[in-house]
């Protein structure tokens, strides 16, 4: 709790108590007797009252005079210093009654939930300045045999830093020794350590658990993870949701409606009808208590704030309240496929030799054959091999335009490639019905066999689409930029509803405006969420209602793009957001209803005058501490 906050608390403490003695001492002191009459008597119990009130209260009537000078009139600050200023003014009509205590305990209990409010905020806050721990003040740099501590802005790409034990990894970057655990869960939301070694990519805002580690910056500070991470979060508050903005709106028309109701109410039936000017008085003080919305603009924006908190601690970053709206809205999901729904790396599944030779052998001939290549495939065949390569064996490396290699290797010709490959060099092979990317290889002119290399399917993607179907998601689909077959031995896997395949990336956003129409004509509130990772992926994006980017992972400019960014890469959490969207939206929505609704009910017995001072309290602060109790909520989701 900040100073300013404890400071506040201790001066409410001390109104409430200094209270407490005054209605003690006005209800059990014979005042009237010790004083000499009754009006002496009520005289006392104002200064007593006042006591307590000015104390707790002061800062109000202060902005009150100040917002007024600003032209900033009608505010809850008015409200409250009208209405509690009328209650003690009504010690001058003596046919009304003393209603001292009654605006005294308007104004401390209105603190009361103003302090509850801040430490609710202030709650949040922390949650979200939690977060922003994760910047690291320093990176470790070897100079002359000795660590110094460097700015990390200063880092260029390139340099090698050290993260030791219990250190944060302040750049991303790669290992270039040692070994160690991270713990990613400032940034995942995922409590289990992950296993880093020589080669491993690592990311900032980590934090190095164990081992000593070496590792070659790759990106600038300012680019780095825990940088994007940290603009997110403080850009949030500035998106505000359509709900937001009602509330703020609906603020600014209904404080000035409701004082003019509240004045007409107090003197029409005394000038025109000849009641009680104490009595009508007092109905419209008691008007404006009630009014004062401080349960809807506190709690409204309180509940996106806290959620947008709440999930950021899931390694979930939403980047502004309209987009946790709309997220909480979505029926339709669009997938990529690479790299999203799939790990976006090529590995070797399956191994089939010809007779004659076995598994090991094939992987041999192909990763010698192809140690010479940096392509994506011919890397994922040497890491299945999983040997050191002999380089003296190779001789004559020579790529066939669109079709493989050819090599010496041992003085024998060894071809690793596809089927056309391999017919243009006259050697039979078997045709192979597995999907995926198949390599023939053959031997000095013999077939030695194929080995099948498939983008696999990331180990929780089946459930996501499972999960988006149990949180009433309508329809699930997969773009891709792969062949048919692919494509649909894929959506078989995933049980996704459709799929559209052999894709360029202006094909998907088209893709996506036509499911778009689709969703706007099947139902106005419902959404299209598109979910990529990749550079071609932006544009979608952009154009979905909602974007959801692959943020640890995920390229920069998907993650510029994108609306959402799920922090651990795994698919499964889109549906986590979803739900716990979808209850931040049920929390807002309650408080709506609730504080309307016991509002307008006590207004309308107030303007009856069936509604005393202390249910006016209970209407404005009540309803507010209620509902602030209920924002609090959303920090705490766990989907």
């Amino acid at each position: 709790m900040s100073k300013k906050l404890k400071r506040t608390r201790n001066r409410i403490v001390v109104a409430l108590a200094l209270f407490a003695v005054a209605y003690l001492v006005s209800h059990l002191c014979p005042l009237e007797e010790w004083l000499g009459g009754r009006a002496a008597a009520i005289w006392c119990e104002f200064g007593l009252f006042l006591i307590p009130y000015l104390i707790a209260g002061y800062d109000v009537l202060a902005k009150a005079v100040r917002n007024i000078g600003r032209g900033q009139i009608f505010d809850e600050n008015l409200l409250m210093a009208i209405a509690t200023l009328g209650a003690f003014a009504l010690v001058l009509f003596p046919d009304a009654g003393p209603h001292m205590a009654e605006g005294a305990a308007v104004m401390l209990f209105y603190q009361v939930g103003e302090l509850f409010q801040s430490y609710a905020v202030g709650k949040s806050r922390k949650s979200i300045a939690d977060m922003m721990d994760i910047a690291p003040d320093f990176a470790n740099v070897e100079r002359d045999g000795v660590l110094v501590q460097i700015d990390p802005y200063e880092i260029a790409i390139g340099d090698e830093i050290v993260v030791i034990a219990g250190e944060r990894v302040p750049l991303d970057g790669i290992v270039i020794s040692g070994e160690s655990q991270l713990d990613t869960s400032a940034l995942t939301g995922e409590p289990i350590p992950r296993d880093v070694v020589e080669g491993d990519d690592v990311i900032s805002g980590c934090v190095n658990m164990t081992g000593k580690l070496v590792v070659r910056v790759t990106k600038p500070f300012e680019q780095s993870t825990v940088s994007r991470i940290l603009e997110l979060v403080e850009n949030a508050a500035d998106k505000k949701a359509v709900t937001e903005n009602f509330i703020t709106r609906f603020a600014r028309y209904y404080t000035p409606v409701v004082v003019g109701v509240a004045v007409l109410l107090a003197v029409i039936a005394p000038l025109f009808f000849g009641q009680s000017w104490s009595d009508w008085i007092q109905r419209g003080l008691i008007f404006l208590v009630v009014s004062c919305p401080c349960a809807l603009v506190i709690s409204i924006p309180l509940s996106f704030f806290g959620g947008i908190g709440g999930m950021s601690k899931l390694g979930i970053l939403v980047k502004g309240s309209n987009y946790l709206e709309a997220l909480a809205d979505v029926n339709t999901v669009v997938f990529d496929k690479t790299g999203t729904l799939t790990d976006g790396s090529f590995n070797v599944i399956d191994v089939h030799p010809a007779e004659g030779f076995d598994e090991q052998r094939v992987l041999s001939l192909a990763a010698h054959a192809e140690s010479y290549s940096n392509h994506p495939i011919a890397i994922s065949v040497e890491r299945a091999y999983g040997k050191s390569i002999d380089s003296e064996q190779i001789e004559d490396v020579r790529e066939e335009s669109g079709q493989g290699i050819r090599a010496m290797i041992d003085g024998r010709a060894v071809l690793v490639g596809n089927s056309r490959l391999m017919e243009d060099h006259g050697i039979a092979f078997k045709e192979c019905k597995l999907i995926g990317t198949i390599l023939h290889v053959s031997y000095d002119g013999a077939y030695a066999g194929h080995i099948v290399i498939a983008d696999v399917l990331k180990p929780d993607s089946i459930d996501a689409i499972a999960s988006l179907k149990g949180v009433g998601v309508k329809k699930a689909i997969m773009l891709t930029g792969d062949r048919d077959d692919v494509a649909a031995i894929v959506a078989k896997q995933l049980g996704v509803d459709s799929y559209r395949a052999q894709l360029m990336p202006q094909d998907k956003v088209a893709e996506v405006e036509e499911l778009l129409e689709e969703e706007r004509a099947r139902s106005k509130k419902g959404k299209l969420a598109f979910v990529g990772d990749g550079i071609n992926d932006a544009p979608v994006l952009m154009r979905a209602d909602v974007g959801i980017a692959m943020g640890a992972m995920g390229s920069d400019a998907a993650i510029e793009a994108a609306d959402v960014v799920l922090m651990d890469d795994k698919p499964s959490n889109i549906a986590k957001a979803i739900r716990v969207a979808r209850s931040i939206m049920r929390i807002v929505w309650q408080n709506i209803i609730f504080a309307i609704g016991i509002k307008l009910l006590v207004l309308g017995l107030a303007a009856v005058g069936l509604a005393n001072m202390w249910l006016a309290v209970f209407a404005d602060v009540g309803v507010a501490i209620l509902a602030i109790l209920n924002a609090m909520r959303c920090m705490r989701l766990k989907g």
